[in-house]
Formats: structure tokens, C-alpha cells, sequence
């Protein structure tokens, strides 16, 4: 097994709640304005959120997760029932966390997953609001409306996960040494390796 430096807790949660910020604000001040064709826009922050899950693990795709989309359900122009966003968020942060610890290392196994979350949480998101009665939730608005937002999160996935393993890059780099041993789930090394791409490459 390869040995890699493990990220200090407080590396670990100043780079994930920096990448966190980033991500709302551009979701914000950039995506939502985007005049995309459908009338739906990429979902950083839960793109954010899963690749998040599969650097660090499910605890912290849990927590980031429920913190990302509670600051989504308030933040304007937040119009829907207040929790929907933080339920969704953290159930797909947790469950992408533990899927990465099955996730093989092809190259391209990682960019599948973080898509993979972002379906699992559009319809999931879809289906609460149903379940509240969101007048907007309804079956043919969520059949046309669905497909063009995975369709746009598949598209921008890349550069999310690019960003994501650039930052926690930057925050491993005042750790300890290496360790040796088995790479843990929460490891970004381990990440890049699943990525197919080892620090010299």
C-alpha cells in the first residue's frame, strides 16, 4: 500500500469549510444566474459536498453535508421549507463517504462517483418535496427538469473534484511525515490515488 501524509483535524475542517464557503458563494453570486436552457442551474455545493465525502470520509461528508445545506436552506433566494437542502445534503455526504472506501482505482471511477452523488441527491431532493407538497415538486416538472440538472453537475463534476483535491493538497503539506500503513478513507492521497494520479504525476 502506498503511504501518504494523513491531514491534522484542523487542516482538515479549515479546508473543508473554505471549500464550503467557495462553493455557496459561487453558487450564489454566479451559478444562479447562469441563463442555462430548462431553467436549472449545476449544484456546486452538492457537488462540493460529495467530493468532500470521498476525500475525507463519511463523518465529514456528513457534517459538511448538513452544514452546506442548512446555509443553502437560508441563504437568499431561498424559497423552499427550511431543512430540505441540510436532510439531503448530509444523507448523500454520509453515503458517499462509506461507498468510497469500495470504489476501486480506475481513473475515471471517482468523476462517476461524484456524478452518482449528484443524481442521488437531485432526486432525493426532489422527492422531499413532493412528500412536503412543493407545488414545484410534481412529477412533470421533476421528469424534465431532473435529467438537465445531472446533466450540468456531470459536466462541471470535474473541476469540482479538481478543486477540491488542489485545497486539501495545499492543508496536507504542514502535517507530519508519512505514515505507514493502510490509507484511510479519509485520506486525499488516497483519493488522488483512486484518480489514478500519484503526487509525481
Amino acid at each position: 500500500m502506498l503511504n501518504a501524509p494523513e491531514p491534522s483535524p484542523a487542516g482538515r475542517h479549515l479546508s473543508a469549510a473554505l471549500i464550503l464557503l467557495v462553493a455557496l458563494v459561487l453558487q450564489v453570486s454566479v451559478a444562479n444566474r447562469l441563463p442555462l436552457p430548462g431553467g436549472v442551474t449545476p449544484d456546486l455545493v452538492l457537488l462540493t459536498v460529495v467530493a468532500l465525502a470521498l476525500v475525507y470520509g463519511s463523518m465529514t461528508g456528513a457534517v459538511a453535508g448538513f452544514c452546506a445545506g442548512l446555509a443553502a436552506d437560508i441563504i437568499p433566494p431561498a424559497d423552499h421549507t427550511i431543512g430540505r437542502y441540510a436532510l439531503v445534503y448530509c444523507v448523500i455526504g454520509y453515503v458517499c463517504g462509506i461507498a468510497s472506501a469500495e470504489m476501486d482505482r480506475q481513473s475515471l471511477v471517482p468523476f462517476f462517483a461524484v456524478a452518482a452523488g449528484a443524481l442521488a441527491g437531485t432526486v432525493l431532493y426532489a422527492l422531499t418535496g413532493m412528500l412536503l407538497g412543493d407545488p414545484r415538486a410534481s412529477w412533470t416538472i421533476v421528469s424534465r427538469m431532473v435529467p438537465l440538472q445531472v446533466l450540468y453537475d456531470v459536466i462541471v463534476s470535474p473541476f469540482i473534484v479538481w478543486a477540491v483535491l488542489r485545497v486539501s493538497r495545499r492543508y496536507e503539506r504542514g502535517d507530519r511525515g508519512p505514515s505507514r500503513g493502510d490509507l484511510s478513507v479519509a485520506s486525499p492521497a488516497r483519493f488522488r490515488a483512486m484518480s489514478g494520479r500519484g503526487p509525481g504525476r
